[in-house]
């Protein structure tokens, strides 16, 4: 059983090992949950019907005057400014060990994790509590100039391109990196997060927030799968069916390069954690003379992770322009055009391999950050509860869950897919051209389940 003081690792609780699941059942069940929905999109879904306009279930006057309200606003953004300055106080006089410290438990598991949970359920939430757009309107407010005002605009053919950079810097840090647990590291990650960040927002305005920001950009995405939406009306909030909202999601340079990188680091977490992997990589080290050892690990461990990223993207790519009967600019926009069909997935696959980790990692933070200097400090008595394991004691109901998710994830993958291709491509070819990219999601759910559940 694991305690308050055990180190905060960088990979999710609960290997293979723990599952009671026969892979061959997964796989079975995956390729049949996919074969299904899709013949049942065939036959029942003949025309587009997901739109972002459609008018949903208007929620109760009271909400949305809560929501649009802009003291809710300036409470929200002030509890995100104190919070981060809450948990930079322990980033820089907190306990050098990782396991008292409140920060890599903050960075890995409430931000990382928390903020999917947060977005699924309310909206682009980053956006309501970012501190570099908080310091950046007081910063406006201070100077009288409008947060969107701009000394270079931002280019569109910049895109997504720095949100994918500072995602992958993430990513880097959490599963290459020689110590992701470091105090010191994540210090440094995140000053240098704020400092490109807020200077980005100066320069470009808040479109800089909106396309580069690492955390905005990851927010907004996994935002459209959530079932709140804008309404028809200005200022006005609705709930309609998730993949409603999803087909809002704004299409841009770099969007394929985002989702890749979002799935395929999730995937490489779930390979790297394999015991022989692990054993290769020192063996390759060790075996090394002529540099570092350290050097050489992470080295090939980055390695890995590009060839995991790479291979997402290319292998969407490649199957989203397999359609035949279209000009080649038509072609080379529906990688692009498709791409947040793979949202429902990166979703599903998140909260498989991490739910653990935020359920129960998520308590020891949160108890550690009562106190982030380590002088304890316990005014709620938080220290004397034991967290509660209650999905790594109960194996069965953990393995049901990481199942469902994957495959409700790749279903609903499927369906987004299938609804926009219709628009997309020609009348003739709307079957034919959709078989590459079935087969692609399939891969990405098999492969997916290997990794979870071990073989």
């Amino acid at each position: 059983m694991r305690t308050l003081g055990d180190p905060l690792l960088a990979h999710g609780l609960g290997g293979s090992t723990d599952l009671p699941i026969p892979f061959a059942y997964a796989f079975v069940g995956a390729a049949w949950a996919l074969s299904v929905s899709f013949a049942i999109l065939v036959f029942a879904w003949r025309t587009p019907r997901l739109r972002a306009d459609t008018p949903g279930w208007d929620l109760p006057g009271w909400v949305n005057a809560v929501a649009t309200s802009g003291v809710t606003r300036a409470v929200i953004a002030g509890a995100g400014l104190i919070l981060t300055s809450w948990v930079g106080v322990a980033a820089f006089f907190g306990p050098a060990e990782p396991a008292a410290n409140p920060l890599p438990g903050t960075f890995y598991v409430l931000l990382w994790v928390g903020l999917v949970a947060l977005s699924l359920l309310f909206g682009p939430v980053w956006r309501a509590v970012s501190p570099v757009r908080s310091l950046h309107w007081l910063l406006c407010a201070v100077l009288r100039r409008s947060p969107e005002d701009a000394f270079v605009q931002y280019r569109e053919r910049w895109g997504y391109w720095p949100a994918v950079a500072g995602l992958f810097a993430f990513v880097w840090l959490e599963l290459v990196s020689p110590d992701p647990g470091s105090v010191a590291a994540i210090r440094t990650w995140c000053v240098a997060y704020l400092g490109v960040t807020l200077t980005g927002t100066i320069v470009c305005g808040t479109r800089w927030c909106e396309r580069a920001d690492p955390f905005e950009v990851y927010s907004t995405l996994v935002s459209r799968l959530s079932a709140v939406g804008r309404g028809t009306t200005a200022g006005t909030f609705v709930l309609r069916m998730p993949l409603n909202n999803l087909t809002a999601t704004e299409v841009r340079s770099g969007s394929v390069a985002l989702t890749a990188t979002l799935l395929g680091s999730t995937a490489f977490d779930s390979f790297s954690a394999r015991s022989w992997w692990r054993n290769a990589v020192d063996h390759l080290s060790s075996s090394t003379a002529i540099v570092n050892h350290e050097f050489t690990s992470t080295v090939v461990r980055t390695a890995g992770l590009l060839l995991f990223v790479t291979v997402v993207g290319v292998s969407f790519w490649t199957a989203a322009r397999a359609v035949p009967g279209l000009q080649a600019g038509e072609r080379a926009k529906l990688p692009g055009l498709l791409s947040y069909s793979l949202t429902p997935i990166i979703v599903g696959y998140v909260f498989a391999h991490y739910l653990t980790y935020l359920v129960e990692k998520g308590q020891a933070t949160a108890v550690l950050l009562v106190d982030p200097l380590g002088r304890g400090w316990d005014p709620w008595g938080l220290s004397e509860q034991d967290v509660s394991y209650v999905l790594s004691t109960h194996p069965t109901l953990l393995a049901s869950l990481k199942v469902f998710f994957v495959l409700i994830g790749h279903v609903l993958g499927v369906i987004a897919a299938h609804d926009r291709s219709l628009r997309l491509l020609p009348k003739r070819h709307q079957l034919s051209g959709q078989l590459a990219l079935l087969l692609t999601m399939v891969f990405y759910t098999v492969g997916g389940l290997y990794l979870l559940f071990g073989g």
